[in-house]
């Protein structure tokens, strides 16, 4: 597996091996002494999958606030995403920053989103099917918020013109993380 580093302090790019022949492919997608040698020590507690319809289907950028706060690892089964992450931990070298990474259907690569980063994605093709591991709670729906994607501070890269995008009413009602309360404090670690 090779493990990059992101401009994300925390969050990494994996490329687990990929074993293919003429009958197909074979990828380990998860494995904890794995994940542990490439420091994420989340205990993973849930699969979620999601099916996007349409190309330009955005999603995000959500998070959990403690004491339900979450890890993902991300990774697509069917089409493609650009897949964003932004830090949000007060005090971190890295707060503020967003990083955005192309993952698609067939190159095994994952994303792995600590805790204390908000998260999102979007769909460059239709019929898209993400799959990410939830680590550190499980879903409370009582401590889910967010952050505009449209907030110019954050640079995201969005690979679609705003109106193109398809896009949930709650999802267009988050803050700029301007005015995001101080949700998360960067432990150093």
């Amino acid at each position: 597996m090779r493990i990059e580093t992101t401009d994300i302090a925390g969050a990494k790019l994996l490329s687990p091996t990929m074993h293919a022949d003429a009958r197909g492919s074979f990828v380990e997608i998860w494995n904890r002494q794995r994940a542990d040698a490439a420091g994420i020590a989340d205990d993973m507690l849930q699969d979620n999958l999601v099916t996007s319809r349409y190309r330009g289907t955005l999603r995000g950028l959500h998070f959990q606030r403690p004491p339900s706060a979450q890890a993902k690892l991300v990774q697509v089964l069917h089409g493609a995403i650009v897949d964003f992450a932004v830090d949000i931990r007060h005090g971190s070298p890295s707060f503020g920053r967003s990083i955005s990474v192309r993952l698609e259907a067939g190159d095994g690569r994952q994303l792995y989103v600590p805790i204390g980063c908000a998260h999102g994605y979007c769909t460059l093709e239709d019929d898209t099917t993400v799959l990410y591991k939830v680590g550190g709670a499980y879903y409370a729906p009582d401590c889910e918020m967010g952050i505009d994607v449209d907030d110019p501070a954050l640079r995201l890269d969005l690979p679609f013109a705003a109106d193109e995008l398809i896009r949930n009413e709650r999802d267009r009602q988050f803050p700029p993380l301007s005015e995001l309360p101080e949700v998360f404090r960067w432990d150093g670690g």
